[in-house]
């Protein structure tokens, strides 16, 4: 298929784990999609958008107005890009559940069959189609794992997803076309009823039940960021042309474990699903760049393998050649880069399969209470020292990009002192070498404390610099928690090593084994990686 071209080539921007990129930074993003070859732009928005007659939806969440909403839109339209609105009409809705004001039926899932969430959904439809152009629409309607579980068990008794998923599905659509719209979903909760809640499977036959389920309206997208091979990707493309022959792909441009991008794996997993396309005639493809749990992760950061991906959905194969127009688009060179991903990069298994975060669990591990320490590989402190100085030295070199290497260059250097901390700490403890304890206390712990601040300000100021203020409030809570914590260890050890106390209940125990020994796992969720308590 040497002429296959493209249709649609995306992004989809998350823009409800905290980080809402303000219209300042999207007016520096969306030309450079534009320029790499993205014609089209989606904005996640869960609940971060204002909705006319919903004061709660959003409420604190650094939403956009109906006037930053047209701002954009107008702006894109004006170099070509079309933004698409990207929102949820069934799970994904905590955010905005919290306050009491829609009905729920358990978890993040709204109540169907109740009159208040069509309501609500009407009034969704109603705000957006005044700021939009586009007549395309992405309901979501994705991982409502529990839907049918709870209240609505309660009310109506028991049924199974799919014939809930089917009327409720018909009455978001009812009030799609209400409006004018061409609405888009996720695809996998039209494969999880009938397939013990998997999603990703080989060619299979798809019931005709769940084939006439899917309104002629709605175009379904499968999203898939997990294979390396383009086998996998075909058989679920194949099975999804028996929905809908406008099936869209919706891949992964890694974002979304931490604090660094993940480039490589980007290119991994999505070269091959680009082939896959072309081999299954899917024209329409975007890359979805997700922030779970914190948006920690820069755009920005991204770009390389943004730019890669682009490229080879032109054709264009010759990693010289694309390195070359790298460096001519963005002035930096395209290895240099891709060093962002360095952060992760410790114990040599972060490639293979799910990409693995140690740059984000192992800076909120507690020194006293680090079950993930034994994730931990000797050696890695010193690595981390040494990304940090190569960083350093990219971060000198562009007055454009420097702010992303100068934090991920701080993350490194507080980490070079951090990842070990617990290690070493626990070691020391279980010889009973006070002299060491107290070296550490004086000047690991020291030095970690103030090394976290550093890089909490350098994070502040990317942070700063492409998003909305409101989100940053969690990294102060995180980032500043952690620094009290050490201050507090550091405390303790004084005390120990001074006889003020005679032990340290903590360092008693331990480490049980979590993951395989001394090599990364992927754990991304704050609240249970800063203790094994109650948060």
């Amino acid at each position: 298929m040497a002429n296959f071209k493209f249709k649609t080539m995306g992004v989809m921007i998350d823009m409800s784990r905290n980080a809402v990129m303000s219209v300042e930074g999207l007016k520096r993003y969306l030309p450079l999609l534009k320029k790499m070859g993205y014609n089209c732009a989606m904005l996640y928005t869960e609940d971060t958008y204002e909705v006319d007659g919903e004061g709660y939806f959003g409420y604190m969440r650094g939403r956009y107005t109906k006037e930053e909403m047209k701002e954009l839109d107008a702006f894109a339209s004006s170099i070509g890009v079309t933004l698409i609105p990207c929102i949820q009409t069934l799970a994904h809705v905590n955010a905005a559940i919290r306050w009491g004001k829609f009905p729920v039926d358990c978890a993040d899932i709204m109540l169907v069959d109740d009159e208040r969430t069509y309501e609500f959904i009407d009034h969704m439809f109603a705000t957006l189609s005044e700021c939009f152009a586009s007549k395309k629409i992405h309901i979501g309607m994705d991982e409502a794992h529990m839907l049918g579980r709870g209240k609505h068990l309660d009310i109506h008794g028991y049924e199974s997803v799919d014939v809930i998923m089917k009327r409720h599905l018909a009455r978001v659509c009812e009030i799609a076309e209400k409006y004018g719209y061409e609405p888009m979903m996720w695809s996998d909760m039209f494969f999880r009823p009938w397939n013990n809640g998997v999603y990703r499977i080989g060619k299979a036959k798809i019931p005709q039940g769940y084939i006439d389920a899917l309104p002629k309206s709605v175009i379904p997208v499968y999203w898939d960021y997990y294979q390396s091979s383009e086998v996998g990707y075909s058989d679920m493309m194949e099975n999804h042309t028996q929905l809908s022959k406008k099936t869209w792909f919706a891949g992964g441009s890694w974002s979304w474990m931490g604090f660094a991008p993940y480039n490589q794996f980007t290119l991994t997993s999505m070269l091959p699903a680009i082939d896959a396309c072309r081999k299954n005639n899917i024209r329409n493809v975007f890359m979805t760049m997700r922030g779970d749990n914190g948006g920690e992760c820069s755009h920005f950061a991204q770009l390389p393998s943004l730019f890669y991906i682009a490229q080879y959905a032109k054709g264009v194969t010759d990693e010289a050649v694309i390195k070359e127009k790298f460096k001519k688009l963005i002035g930096i060179e395209y290895d240099d880069f891709m060093k962002l991903d360095l952060p992760n990069a410790i114990t040599g298994n972060e490639q293979i399969g799910h990409p693995k975060n140690p740059c984000k669990y192992m800076l909120f591990s507690d020194p006293f209470n680090g079950f993930l320490d034994y994730t931990v590989k000797d050696g890695g402190s010193e690595l981390y020292a040494k990304y940090a100085s190569e960083l350093h030295e990219i971060a000198k070199k562009s007055r454009k990009y420097g702010y992303l290497f100068d934090s991920m260059a701080k993350l490194c250097d507080a980490l070079a002192i951090k990842y070990e901390l617990g290690v070493k700490t626990r070691k020391a403890y279980n010889s009973g070498d006070k002299d060491e304890l107290c070296r550490l206390a004086n000047e690991d712990y020291a030095k970690a404390i103030k090394l976290v601040d550093t890089f909490g300000k350098a994070f502040e100021k990317q942070w700063f610099c492409e998003n909305k203020t409101s989100g940053f409030d969690v990294q102060d809570l995180r980032i500043g928690g952690l620094v009290r914590r050490l201050t507090a260890c550091k405390k303790r050890l004084l005390d120990y090593t001074a006889g003020k106390i005679d032990r340290i209940e903590e360092l008693e125990g331990d480490i049980l084994p979590y993951g395989t020994k001394s090599e990364s796992i992927g754990f991304n969720n704050y609240a249970l990686n800063a203790t094994g308590n109650v948060f």
